[in-house]
């Protein structure tokens, strides 16, 4: 089942919030290549910043290989993705969208990671940094099973 990024905004965007609608709908279509293709070479991703389950170290998942293997360690673990974007703030070359991205698990299990979500691009729009301020304990306290 697709379901579409829900997003609140004129059609015409800023690169950086261009980006991050384009990596959040190739997210929910589970589209792992034209994701990929959103990142600059020498991009990175902090999802969550800080150390954390899928980062011990806290150093950041970098370049298209690191990028490849959150991929398989994070988002191709989900059956489905919903992404709710209440707001949105652009600034320069990136953007800060808060919302709430709900996470179907195999098993039957909903989760909701409520969070701000920033966006780097450069000059081309590729995105050259993510960075994801959500907090495990909360995430996990909205875990429930559903259906």
């Amino acid at each position: 089942m697709s379901v579409e990024v829900c997003w609140d905004t004129e059609a015409e965007q800023p690169p950086a919030r261009l980006a991050a609608w384009r990596s959040m709908n190739a997210v929910v279509r589970g589209e792992k290549e034209e994701w990929l293709g959103l990142f600059a070479s020498d991009g990175v991703i902090e999802d969550p910043v800080g150390p954390s389950m899928f980062d011990p170290d806290g150093k950041g998942h970098h370049g298209r290989a690191g990028i490849s293997a959150f991929w398989e360690l994070t988002i191709g673990k989900v059956e489905r993705f919903e992404f709710t974007i209440r707001d949105s703030f652009v600034a320069g070359s990136e953007v800060a969208n808060y919302g709430t991205i709900t996470t179907f698990l195999p098993g039957g299990y909903r989760v909701d990671t409520e969070g701000v979500y920033v966006y780097r691009v450069n000059e081309a729009g590729l995105v050259t940094s993510m960075r994801a301020f959500w907090e495990t304990e909360r995430a996990m306290a909205t875990a429930r099973q559903v259906g």
